[in-house]
């Protein structure tokens, strides 16, 4: 069986091989990372057993390039609190509310691009440094609300905070997003 509906079976076995039944070639994570950025769906299912394993092949796969990058996605702190949820009355919330906020990232991602693409055109980011700044920082201030929004939602029980004890974004991480920014400006000019 190649492929189902579309969608491309990726067949692992016992020696750790993954194979492409839609391609019939052998490839690696790497390749399955590839084929993920770019948009492809797929199904992991182990050989012998026709089990989906798409989770974990995925899990390691995030695993490796978390270990092989020295830029992380995932803070030290969030994947503490991963862990803490394991057994938590709130293990079978957090998959759709991070899949909910996933789609809000992406969404909010591509309209900060668009809105970019119309303050700038298509020149350079140095001409304005100003606008970049205030738009990054709405962004970051629409973020921390939308996450605390969504956390009083999941925590019903629990008391509610005043304005004083919501955390709201720290000035440094405002100014590391500008010094990024900065460094990237300096990027483009030098190109």
């Amino acid at each position: 069986m190649a492929k189902a509906d579309g969608e491309i079976i990726i067949k692992k076995y016992a020696n750790r091989r993954l194979y492409n039944t839609g391609t019939s070639t052998y490839v690696t994570l790497e390749d399955l990372a590839k084929m993920v950025k770019r948009g492809e769906d797929f199904t992991v299912q182990d050989a012998k057993s026709g089990e989906d394993i798409t989770h974990s092949v995925l899990t390691q796969i995030i695993f490796e390039q978390e270990a092989k990058t020295s830029n992380t996605l995932l803070p030290i702190s969030f994947l503490r609190q991963l862990i803490s949820y394991y057994g938590d009355q709130m293990q079978m919330v957090v998959p759709s509310f991070l899949e909910h906020s996933m789609k809000a990232f992406n969404d909010q991602q591509a309209q900060m691009r668009e809105q970019m693409t119309k303050a700038f055109g298509g020149t350079p980011l140095g001409k304005n440094l100003h606008a970049p700044m205030q738009l990054m920082e709405e962004q970051v201030k629409r973020n921390t609300e939308m996450f605390q929004q969504a956390m009083q939602m999941f925590s019903p029980f629990m008391t509610a905070q005043t304005p004083k004890e919501v955390k709201k974004p720290e000035a440094s991480d405002i100014d590391e997003l500008k010094e990024q920014l900065r460094n990237l400006q300096s990027k483009l000019d030098k190109l």
